[in-house]
């Protein structure tokens, strides 16, 4: 079973993609344009031009998963652009991706914040 979590690197491939491929033609994407090895396990995301359609390719050390979710209606409501070849994203944002939402506009914490331990707060609560 797949499934994706907070550890995962997740990129996206800014450029529409043909969804004719099938695993070997976006493995080949994952190489040659996105430079990148798609035996690594990180999980790539594809669109297509009309943004109505989003494939999921990952290896998981047994073999390739390749997901497909076409949306019933509408198309994605964002998508990066710009003039790099892939964008990170987290978990978090590509469950409100894959629902249709924006997930820069969500407002969606860190996965993680770091606790600062400071000595002198326990003291003052000490006193």
């Amino acid at each position: 079973m797949l499934q994706i979590t907070p550890q995962h690197r997740l990129l996206l491939a800014v450029d529409p993609v043909d969804f004719r491929k099938g695993i070997c033609g976006l493995k080949a994407i994952c190489q040659q344009k996105l430079l990148c090895d798609p035996f690594s396990g990180t999980i790539f995301a594809f669109a297509n031009r009309a943004r109505t359609s989003v494939k999921l390719l990952v290896y998981d050390a047994s073999g390739f998963w390749l997901c497909q979710k076409r949306f019933s209606q509408g198309r994605l409501a964002w998508w990066p652009t710009g003039t790099t070849q892939t964008v990170t994203l987290r978990a978090s944002e590509l469950q409100i991706l894959l629902a249709q939402g924006n997930p820069i506009k969500a407002g969606i914490p860190r996965d993680w914040r770091c606790v600062a331990y400071a000595a002198n707060d326990n003291v003052a609560k000490a006193s």
